[in-house]
């Protein structure tokens, strides 16, 4: 079989409904960044295959007050989150000290799904009923996107922000390895850097995103919690256990004392993780059936300046100054 002849794996399929082909021919559309083309719905860029999704999740999702569900801008440290979240909630119907902890056979992605890209996707309609409370899910779309149930109600939001330059190399990397996988030509860094500043990225702009989840934080710190990326990699022992208060599970005087809080870490860790043999080896059953090896690169803080010329580095220096200005929120780079 040729090149040609083999299918494109499920996250480059377009298994879209006539009605959904129709209204997505009346939006903005820009070259994408892993498919040909992306589009602009409610305000951020998405592929066909995702909004479909978000259409699917805004018009039918159910959330109840227990649901959590976490928030990135892609390529902003979700596996990692993801990792932690279900650890964490999990702690008591898996210890962490287990043997076959299922962080250590499935990728954080099998585990904790995301709404528009696993559960809704290519029209499915999902099935709840195997979910234990609390429902542990996942998403990339800015808040006002949010299905109407998920804002309206008690259901718990952890956004996770990473710094912009080293957001944005993250994604230039992992779309262009999903290129080279897939046979076709990688995107340069120059057009793409250019697309992300205008504010064409994976869910983007990313300020909108960001800033948006900011202000919810600060006027509805009951209800979403905004972690720092660079934050947890200073401080991981203090951001576990700052989430673990947020999410009413802290952690007591005994499983600090018998080690559970850095086991969560130890096992959570992107070293780890990585070198599990489902992480090195396998694909994912959900998120389109990406090799698992293409969501670990790096995982470090400073990794734009192998990178970054000084030009993108002063242009990205004052797109972020002017959208972030007066907001109180600081990026941190090394």
């Amino acid at each position: 079989m040729t090149t040609s002849q083999i299918s494109p794996p499920k996250y480059l399929q377009e298994d879209l409904s006539e009605e959904c082909k129709k209204f997505l021919s009346t939006l903005p559309k820009e070259k994408g960044w892993m498919e040909s083309t992306i589009y602009n719905y409610q305000g951020f860029w998405s592929s066909s295959r995702a909004i479909q999704g978000v259409i699917a999740c805004q018009q039918q999702f159910q959330a109840q007050d227990s649901d959590i569900i976490l928030i990135t801008s892609p390529k902003s440290g979700t596996v990692w989150l993801k990792s932690l979240l279900f650890a964490l909630v999990n702690r008591n119907k898996h210890p962490i000290f287990e043997k076959d902890h299922p962080l250590l056979l499935k990728n954080p992605h099998d585990l904790v799904l995301f709404l528009e890209l696993d559960l809704y996707v290519d029209g499915q309609v999902p099935d709840f009923s195997s979910f234990t409370s609390p429902r542990l899910l996942a998403t990339h779309v800015p808040f006002a996107s949010l299905p109407k149930s998920v804002q309206n109600s008690r259901t718990k939001l952890v956004y996770l922000c990473r710094n912009p330059r080293d957001t944005f190399i993250s994604m230039w990397n992992f779309a262009n390895n999903l290129r080279l996988d897939n046979h076709k030509d990688t995107n340069s860094i120059e057009e793409m850097f250019d697309h992300f500043c205008k504010g064409v990225s994976l869910y983007g702009p990313f300020w909108n995103q960001v800033l948006d989840y900011w202000k919810e934080s600060i006027e509805n710190p009951d209800k979403v919690f905004f972690l720092m990326y660079e934050e947890i990699k200073k401080q991981p022992k203090i951001q576990l256990k700052r989430l673990a208060e947020f999410l009413e599970c802290p952690f007591s005087i005994k499983e600090e004392n018998c080690g559970v809080v850095d086991e969560i870490l130890r096992m959570c860790s992107f070293e780890n993780l990585r070198n599990l043999e489902v992480n090195t080896q396998g694909k994912c059953q959900h998120s389109g059936g990406v090799a698992n090896k293409n969501f670990f690169r790096r995982g470090k803080v400073g990794d734009w300046k192998n990178y970054f010329t000084v030009e993108m580095n002063d242009k990205l220096n004052h797109i972020i100054e002017q959208k972030f200005q007066g907001s109180g929120l600081k990026f941190s780079y090394i």
